[in-house]
């Protein structure tokens, strides 16, 4: 015997949800994809979600997936020298990692670092350690793979140019491991580079008779595959 169901009526176990309710439900569903920053989605995620930390430059957060810097993992900063504004941009999340208790490392910077002015950044130097640029390369990569797993160190920040990307992604997994973010610091673009996030300052802008504003280009970033640029000045913060 053949059976016919009416489809206006529901089916046993199934009841029509209010459209309100069902309306919040899948903003519920939204609000868990877009907190998830390892979910890859074919979409423009520029802007998109919250699960970033805010880097103090709305101009940047906007066009970053999650609105911010991600709490972990391997990030490269290009510039064509040193000295474009790289330190500057990164002011605000290391103001923040020190408010957390936690340590900041410096692995090899090309230049001393100025005591006076972090202190006035709000950066608190006992809570930055130094590798200084006379180490050799393979000992400022151990000092930064481990420090990359100590979960007491919340940034490390490393100039190193030319790393393979071999060690890249170790030094990705560690990151990973420990929930630290690294910052390489570079002068040169690599295409394949396995970093989930790959930004790019370019020279400084006029704006209103002044160079303060500086053009930084997203080249990468997990979850967002179009490159963006966003006009920030580096020192609105102070």
């Amino acid at each position: 015997m053949t059976t016919i169901r009416n489809h206006d009526q529901p089916q046993a176990g199934y009841k029509n949800l209010p459209a309100d309710k069902a309306c919040g439900h899948t903003t519920h569903i939204d609000t868990l994809l877009h907190s998830n920053p390892n979910l890859w989605r074919g979409v423009d995620m520029a802007g998109q979600g919250c699960h970033g930390h805010s880097t103090g430059f709305p101009q940047l957060d906007n066009i970053l997936p999650g609105r911010g810097w991600p709490h972990k993992g391997l990030m490269e900063i290009i510039t064509p020298h040193w000295g474009m504004g790289e330190l500057q941009l990164l002011i605000p999340l290391m103001r923040s990692i020190v408010e957390q208790g936690q340590w900041i490392l410096w692995i090899s910077p090309p230049y001393l670092l100025y005591a006076p002015a972090l202190i006035q950044a709000g950066i608190n130097t006992d809570q930055v350690l130094l590798v200084k640029l006379d180490t050799s390369c393979k000992d400022a990569l151990w000092s930064m793979e481990k420090a990359l797993q100590t979960e007491n160190c919340g940034l490390v920040l490393a100039w190193q140019n030319w790393l393979p990307n071999k060690v890249l992604r170790r030094l990705q997994l560690a990151a990973d491991v420990g929930n630290t973010l690294g910052v390489l610091f570079k002068h040169h673009d690599s295409e394949h580079s396995p970093s989930l996030m790959r930004l790019k300052i370019g020279d400084s802008l006029p704006s209103e008779g002044q160079f303060n504003e500086s053009e930084v280009t997203l080249i990468k970033a997990r979850g967002n595959f179009r490159p963006l640029t966003a006009r920030v000045n580096f020192y609105q913060q102070t």
